[in-house]
This record gives C-alpha cells, structure tokens and sequence, in this order.
C-alpha cells in the first residue's frame, strides 16, 4: 500500500469532511471565507482529519459524528497557520502568497479567532466532553508551543530538549489528538485510546521535525517555501542545533552571525556546514526512530486496512520529498 491507496480508500469519508469545511467557515462577512479558503484550498492533504477518520475505522466507529469532529480538527490546524505566519511575518504558504501578505497581519488573526470559535461551537454541539477537554488542552498546549517559540527565537544555544519541547507542543499535540478521538468514539477501552495518543505523538513530532530538515535541502517548487527560511525567521531547528554542537569555534561565528542576519550567502555557508557535520542525516535518523516507535504502540490492534493505512502514513512522513 503507498500514500495514494490510503487517500484513495478514505476517499468517500473526506468527502463529507470536505463539504462540512465548506459549510462551516461560511459567513456573511464575505472576508471570512474568501481568507479562510484561500489556505484551506491551498493543496493541504487534510492529514488531521484524516487520522481521525483512520482511527474511528481502527477502533470499529462508523457514526456520523466522526465528521464534524474531524472538519474541527482541520479548523484548529488552519487557525493555527493563520497565527503562525502573522508572527514570523511569512510571505509564503504552501508555494503561494500567505494570507497576511495579502490582507494583512490583523484580517489574518481575526479570521483564525473565527475558525476557532467555530471549531468550539461544533464542539459544543456534539456534546462529548471527555473530547471538549482534550481540544481545549491540545489548543492550550499549542499556544504555550508558539509562546516558547518566540522567547526562543534566534537562541543559537537552544537545546534538543527544548526543540522537541516546542514541536511536540506547537504540532504533535493536535495529531495526536486527532488518533485519539477516534478511539474515543468508538468508546474503547482507555488503553487504546493512550495507545493512539502515544501513536500520533511520536507521528507528529517525526513529521514536525521532517519539515524543519527538509528546509534545508528539499526544492522550494516542492516544499511552498524558501529555502532556509526557518533560518531567516530565526527559528533554531534540530539539523542547526546538532552542528552547533560538533561544530569548531569558526564555524560557531559563521553559524551566529547567520542567525543575526540571514543573508543568501550566510544560508549557504550554513547549509553547508550542516552537510559537513550530517545534521540532516542526524535529524532524519531521530525522525525514523520516532515513527518506529510509534508503530509499536499500534501492536494492541488486530491486523486491518486502518492499521496498515496508519503504518503506510508512518512511512510517508519520513520518506516524502516534500
């Protein structure tokens, strides 16, 4: 099975979903959902939803309400892009124009606070609250992600333990959430519903920290954005932090004085300090250790389509280009 069979035998499911996004962030305030689906429909492959869907069918649940749950979660992510690029002033998503270069920084936040409220409202109308609780800690722990962030922004001396500390909260957190609800749905017993969590976390940590490496290397006509951007917005990622480590005393200034000023020339001498010292091929090993380790926590379920739709995504996360 690749990536394709997966979203191929979802198909039907993410159809409805998709219909539910479209009906829930309309508005008469015509701003609403012309920002809102300018990245909503900007070639995002619905992966939150879709593990919702994946682990309602592992756990046995077929019911509606998988849904709307699973339109939320597609909501909170896009709120939360919405938030992150007003705060590292991005240009680009998702290889086109973010929406606060085009309608600026205060349309994008307000829109977000909307996709928000309206992620609580269809909440509030299916009415579990063993699931109202955990979104409000996910969404909680999302913010506290991006607060860490930005007091660790330009901190060269930033550690691994912070780093995972960050992406763990800023993007594990909401895909692990989404494996989580479906067990809950189906109202398995608690072991399985953590099984599932402990399964997303290490998914979207291996996945967060994928993306951060692949700034590094990958073609930016894949990728939807620049080259060393994280560098240029200061964020300090695993494949920097490694090298900062290994690295000699003159390269050390190299690396600061590119995090100070992140200059074409300055990305280039960086990158090619991260390939001398094989931080890519380090932080793409740590990714390959988090998913192994994740699909062990998958051995409480009986062999299915969904158990291999959730290995099949595993693997695509740490062997996709973009």
């Amino acid at each position: 099975m690749d990536i394709q069979d997966v979203f191929q035998h979802y198909v039907d499911d993410m159809r409805v979903v998709e219909d539910l996004i479209r009906e829930h962030q309309s508005s008469y305030v015509h701003l609403i959902p012309e920002i809102a689906d300018h990245i909503i429909g900007s070639g995002g492959k619905r992966l939150r939803p879709l593990l919702l869907i994946i682990s309602s069918d592992l756990c046995g649940y077929r019911g509606d309400r998988r849904f709307p749950l699973a339109s939320v979660m597609e909501f909170i992510h896009t709120a939360s892009l919405l938030h992150d690029d007003v705060i590292d002033h991005a240009v680009i998503r998702r290889g086109k124009s973010s929406a606060n270069s085009i309608w600026g920084n205060s349309a994008s936040v307000l829109v977000g606070d909307y996709l928000y409220s309206s992620s609580f409202g269809m909440l509030a109308e299916d009415g579990d609250q063993t699931i109202q609780k955990l979104l409000a800690a996910t969404t909680s722990s999302m913010a506290e992600g991006e607060i860490i962030q930005l007091a660790k922004c330009g901190d060269i001396n930033a550690t691994e333990k912070e780093y995972f500390s960050v992406i763990e909260k800023k993007t594990a957190i909401l895909i692990s959430a989404a494996c989580a609800m479906g067990a809950i749905l189906a109202k398995v017993p608690e072991a399985e519903i953590e099984a599932l969590a402990r399964f997303g976390m290490r998914l979207g940590t291996a996945f967060q920290l994928t993306d951060d490496t692949l700034d590094y290397v990958a073609r930016e006509d894949d990728f939807g954005k620049t080259i060393g951007m994280d560098l240029k917005e200061g964020k300090i990622t695993l494949p920097l932090i490694r090298v900062f480590k290994k690295c000699e005393p003159d390269e050390k200034k190299i690396i600061e004085k590119a995090v100070e000023n992140a200059g074409e020339d300055s990305i280039k001498k960086v990158t090619s300090l991260i390939d001398k010292y094989e931080g890519i091929k380090y932080s793409l090993e740590k990714a390959d250790m988090l998913i192994e380790e994740g699909k062990t926590f998958l051995e409480v379920f009986e062999d299915s389509m969904a158990k291999e739709a959730f290995f099949t995504i595993s693997d695509y996360v740490v062997e996709r280009e973009l």
